[in-house]
């Protein structure tokens, strides 16, 4: 492509960098280095490649895009703004303004046309992996022979930084061995890094053999100007099915700004004015011209009349289908609003005490999940190569791979993939609640993705099992303490701890009553089960299990999880020493939190300000619930090795500590001794679990 050319197509990819130095330029903030070295390949991706609607953002056949280089998100604005989307130039004049629809990297929830938030390196490569995965689920469950209603493309842009994250690697692997052949990436290798070129650090591997060595297709174009050789390539790596294809392009950042040209200067700063007036000179455009638009370049570029057809093409298709498939076609509405089929509540298991004396929360889980598999027909997720220590897959419901489109995805050691991959199938739509499933320990290799899925709303959820130092013989480094408080952390996360069988069906029902992602902390050892009449209350978040006699408490002991079976277990101590104490079970912060104030007094009067609350991890945050008169029975310190039951009782999480600390804040001077035939938990034979 001659820079100067006066064709259309040379005049559009040239506005597109002109915009992208005009917002970065305005805002004196931003990349705009790789925007301009990339417009040819946005440019053809958008209008020559992708099956969209700028008019209907959320067409559910749409090819999707996602800028996994989210650094270069006017590249992406621009395109969205020129294609038709509902994205002004008032918009791209705001860029990175305060309440503006074209923030500092793209935001799902926020820029009409954008799938994903990315930013974090790595996350947008392993979230359209997920998106894939989408696809050829839902193809293999809708899809009839010369009836198909889902035939999609997943295509995007990555960078350097993005390949060299860890998680892309992991996430590519997913997508080599599942075949996922409708991911089109383009690899932007500019060689260019905010430090400096890629010389100092990413030259010594061969990226393509990486790829190919993981299943991808893989070609290379020479020169990113070449618009013929971008579509030539776009195109094959399209028509390859078998295999996810990556496309390398040898770009320049920066170009065709004279001085700023292969400089890591260009990568994360404003050109400066004198720079920007010598691109426009080379490009053949008036420099004293701002954020100026041609009427030639909106009419070529405007996708909308070409999109309004191909999306009522697939109407004509869909309905056609939907009247051959009625049941099939109930269901697809009802997966695309993302909830379960009606009445999978009543389907909920309740556990008797009387039959199951105790039972691990993760065992409960398992259960609920293949009581409720039949109303949740697209929902799918797995483990990092733990499913058989998580409990967290549906029976007889298939290995997704390949060749096959089970329920079941085999991640693999891969939690940080897996997390990013959760995020992308569950973005995608038509997908119930996907769930990626590890030990809580591991929830660190996934914040990322985690905190990612609260920022974006993504309805997912987290299980994560093995949930706290009573798992044991494993030691501290499989031992959570920290965990609880850094999930309830992030905003718009909710957090579950069940405390028995229950409870875990009442956590799974308010997963799927919950906008957002959900973390369900699950036991390894057994707990004691409750009434299941009285559980019900878990749907609130926190509720009174057992109360004082006669109603009026001394003292409130809130537990969540295994340990509020300690806390019960507290109460008959002290109820022999004289106390009457109100044991509350509160499973979700979050959720208890969301009540109205009348109820959140019912629960925890404000004149009962003695509490003490009793959970195996740090006790930080807790004072927000025992008030500055309370206090917390909790870890400060890490775990050890030793028999799960040991170390609770070691570490204090035993109904004589809890009830102790009780006397002690009622200022009273009697103590109780060790009850050894009352264990805080039931201990388990040890299991084999990946490090």
């Amino acid at each position: 492509m001659e820079l100067k050319s006066k064709s259309v197509e040379a005049v559009s990819v040239n506005t597109i960098r002109a915009l992208a130095m005009d917002a970065v330029e305005k805002a004196a903030s931003g990349h705009p280095g790789t925007a301009m070295a990339l417009a040819p390949v946005a440019y053809t991706i958008y209008t020559k490649m992708m099956r969209h609607n700028p008019e209907n953002p959320d067409w559910p056949d749409r090819d999707r895009f996602v800028l996994s280089a989210g650094h270069a998100c006017m590249l992406q604005y621009a395109m969205l703004h020129l294609t038709g989307y509902d994205l002004t130039m008032d918009d791209i004049k705001n860029f990175r303004q305060w309440e503006a629809r074209t923030p500092g990297h793209p935001e799902h929830f926020l820029t009409p046309g954008v799938e994903t938030t990315t930013g974090p390196l790595g996350q947008g490569f392993a979230n359209g992996v997920g998106m894939a995965i989408a696809e050829r689920y839902l193809a293999g469950r809708y899809n009839r022979i010369g009836q198909e209603v889902v035939d999609h493309n997943i295509y995007a842009i990555c960078s350097d930084g993005d390949l060299m994250e860890g998680v892309a690697q992991e996430a590519g692997s997913i997508a080599g061995q599942n075949g996922l052949g409708k991911l089109v990436y383009v690899y932007d290798d500019n060689r260019i890094t905010i430090d400096g070129t890629t010389a100092v650090s990413f030259d010594g591997e061969d990226k393509a053999k990486r790829f190919e060595a993981q299943g991808w297709h893989v070609q290379y174009v020479e020169d990113a100007e070449d618009l013929e050789a971008i579509e030539a390539s776009l195109t094959a790596a399209r028509d390859e099915e078998e295999r996810p294809s990556l496309v390398i392009v040898r770009s320049h950042i920066a170009y065709p700004a004279p001085n700023a040209i292969d400089t890591a200067a260009a990568h994360g700063a404003a050109l400066g004015e004198d720079e920007v007036r010598a691109a426009k000179e080379a490009m053949g455009f008036d420099p004293d011209e701002h954020f100026y638009v041609s009427d030639e370049v909106y009419e070529h570029m405007d996708c909308r009349p070409k999109g309004r057809e191909l999306e009522e093409e697939w109407n004509g298709r869909f309905a056609a289908w939907s009247e051959e498939f009625p049941q099939l076609a109930e269901e697809w509405e009802r997966a695309w609003s993302g909830d379960p089929e009606p009445g999978y509540e009543e389907k909920l298991p309740k556990w008797d005490p009387s039959e199951t004396e105790k039972l691990a929360t993760r065992k409960a889980g398992a259960a609920v999940m293949n009581a409720f598999k039949h109303y949740t027909p697209t929902m799918v997720g797995g483990a990092a190569d733990l499913v058989a220590s998580t409990s967290t897959s549906f029976e007889d419901a298939g290995l997704f791979s390949a060749y096959y489109t089970g329920r079941n995805i085999a991640f693999g050691v891969r939690e940080h993939g897996m997390g990013s991959a959760v995020n992308g199938i569950a973005l995608h739509g038509g997908m119930v609640r996907p769930y990626g499933s590890t030990f809580l320990i591991f929830s660190d290799y996934m914040r990322p993705a985690i905190r990612l899925s609260a920022l974006m709303g993504a309805r997912v959820a987290w299980v994560f099992t093995h949930d706290s130092v009573g798992l044991g013989e494993d030691g501290p480094t499989h031992q959570p303490v920290e965990h609880y408080m850094a999930l309830r952390m992030i905003p718009n996360l909710t957090v579950i701890r069940p405390a028995d069988p229950n409870e875990t069906s009442m956590a799974w029902r308010s997963t799927f009553e919950t906008d957002g992602p959900v973390a369900i902390l699950l036991t390894r050892q057994n707990v004691p089960t409750l009434d299941p009449q009285a559980t019900e209350g878990a749907l609130r978040g926190a509720y009174v299990l057992e109360d004082a006699d006669g109603g009026n408490p001394d003292v409130i002991l809130i537990g969540t999880g295994s340990e509020v079976s300690v806390a019960v277990e507290a109460r008959k101590v002290l109820a022999d020493q004289g106390v009457n104490a109100r044991v509350v079970s509160m499973p979700s912060w979050e959720i208890f939190d969301r009540q109205d104030q009348g109820y959140k007094d019912s629960v925890l009067p404000p004149d009962v300000e003695t509490r003490v609350s009793v959970e195996a991890g740090v006790t930080v945050g807790w004072e927000r619930y025992v008030g500055f008169k309370g206090t917390s029975v909790g870890i400060n310190r890490f775990g050890a090795s030793a028999p799960g039951e040991m170390v609770l009782e070691k570490l204090g999480i035993k109904p004589e500590n809890v009830a102790n600390r009780t006397l002690e804040l009622l200022g009273r001077s009697e103590r109780v001794g060790e009850d050894e035939g009352t264990p805080a938990v039931e201990s388990t034979a040890p299991e084999e679990g990946h490090s």
